[in-house]
């Protein structure tokens, strides 16, 4: 969700806040999920179906003429016309403008650290996919100018030579992703990633692109540097979801992001 959508469209009327209270059995969203309601328009979602057309109606009556804050239970069954089975507790909230800034800090979802080692084709697509989803991107290069002008609001770019420099410095619980533009590059940010793993065991994902012959031959290169059998098996090389096959950019970064959400500790609230 774009969080700067939220604050300007608060700014210009009243809305009504739909959060999902809590949640039994089989529902389509989690608790803390959210929808604001407008007059005429919605930010966010609460499952979609029946239930947010209600939701929605019942918001916009509150609008028109209703309580300030007002709670509902929905039951997912035949007489909502959904069939999921489980229950909602939506609660609904009038706001205005005065709420927008403790709105915001109260909505914004928990993100997680990530850095992203490697500004090409690969790269760039890359940071397309994991702009819309809960992470802070670190993304680094060695390479001056290599950053396009326009990027997600959630990445931020660092040019560090040496490359494997950055690794010291990253925020603990780091997913990492190095995908530089030499096989040289690769392996000293691998090789400081493992050296920060046997310090510090805070980086729950090192992901390395490239085909099993080319992490064969680094297994070799960590060997000899002294990386245990157990140390190199943290790292994930080929990187991707199985079964995905395609080589476009594009296709390799969904594969990509979809693996770091699958395999990482899912991302919570502090």
């Amino acid at each position: 969700m774009d969080m700067k959508v939220f604050t300007d469209s608060l700014l210009r009327e009243d809305a009504v806040l739909v959060t999902v209270e809590q949640t039994q059995g089989s529902t389509p969203r989690e608790t803390g999920a959210w929808m604001l309601v407008f007059a005429q328009d919605a930010v966010g979602t609460v499952g979609g179906g029946q239930l947010e057309f209600d939701a929605m109606d019942r918001a916009r009556a509150m609008l028109r003429a209703g309580p300030a804050g007002d709670a509902h239970r929905y039951a997912l069954g035949p007489s909502l016309g959904q069939c999921c089975g489980g229950v909602v507790h939506l609660r609904f909230e009038r706001v205005s403008r005065a709420d927008a800034t403790e709105l915001e800090r109260r909505l914004a979802p928990p993100r997680a650290p990530l850095a992203l080692f490697g500004g090409g084709h690969v790269g760039r697509a890359l940071v397309n996919v994991l702009g819309s989803l809960p992470f802070d991107v670190l993304w680094v290069d060695s390479r001056d100018e290599v950053f396009p002008l326009q990027l997600p609001d959630s990445v931020h770019c660092e040019h560090s030579d040496p490359v494997q420099a950055a690794v010291a410095q990253l925020a603990p619980q780091s997913r990492v992703i190095v995908m530089s533009f030499s096989h040289a590059e690769d392996l000293d940010i691998i090789a400081a990633c493992l050296k920060r793993q046997r310090e510090r065991g805070d980086l729950p994902y090192i992901g390395l692109i490239g085909s099993k012959s080319k992490w064969a031959a680094f297994r070799h290169r960590l060997e000899a540097r002294g990386f245990s059998a157990e140390e190199r098996d943290g790292v994930t090389c080929p990187i991707g979801l199985p079964g995905i096959a395609g080589k476009q950019p594009e296709v390799i970064a969904v594969s990509v992001a979809a693996q770091v959400l699958q395999d990482a500790p899912p991302i919570t609230s502090s």
